[in-house]
């Protein structure tokens, strides 16, 4: 599978799924915009991950780190950083097979489910170290909360991607179920 990251004309569209989806985020979680300043994370696509980050079977992935990987580790300043990995390619790949699917309201799911993630690891609502079992619970939940949250609202192509999804357990599933490429892509 070719991993080429995101072209400039995609770029805007993922800005404009983070900001849709951090604004959905913080007000289903009563989340100010200074109190964003807690959950400590970023979201990077392709061309900024390092080869370990890199994955051909989700459409994203959260990777745990003990600081920004630009900061000094300061004792007043303890606690996770989580990366949300965006693999570029695996959603160019859905969105080729199916053309119904479009990419704002594609990355806006992909992007409200890890910030849910995200929230959830940061209030302690969920170990990010859980057994297996435990995780697949989570994504389960997580899923329906991402479903849930973007129910109502209102943007082209939504209502499809929702579609795509309902009958998924989790974003792996809805990858392995629609793939029609190599089978061993997928978890």
């Amino acid at each position: 599978m070719e991993r080429s990251p995101f072209s400039q004309k995609e770029i805007p569209v993922l800005t404009e799924a983070i900001r849709i989806a951090e604004e959905l985020i913080g007000d289903r979680f009563r989340i100010s915009t200074s109190d964003w300043k807690r959950y400590r994370y970023d979201i990077q696509s392709l061309k900024d991950l390092r080869p370990e980050e890199i994955t051909d079977s989700a459409f994203a992935q959260i990777r745990r780190y003990a600081r920004q990987p630009h900061e000094k580790l300061l004792a007043s300043k303890h606690g996770d950083y989580f990366k949300i990995c965006l693999q570029d390619h695996v959603i160019r790949r859905a969105l080729a097979r199916d053309p119904h699917i479009r990419l704002l309201p594609l990355a806006t799911y992909i992007v409200t489910h890890e910030l849910i993630h995200v929230v959830r690891f940061a209030r302690f609502l969920q170990s990010f170290d859980a057994p297996p079992r435990e995780r697949n619970e989570e994504e389960i939940r997580v899923h329906h909360l991402t479903a849930e949250f973007l129910g109502p609202l209102r943007m082209q192509g939504m209502p499809e991607v929702l579609q795509a999804f309902q009958d998924c357990r989790n974003m792996e599933t809805f990858i392995s179920q629609s793939s029609q490429t190599d089978p061993a892509d997928s978890r």
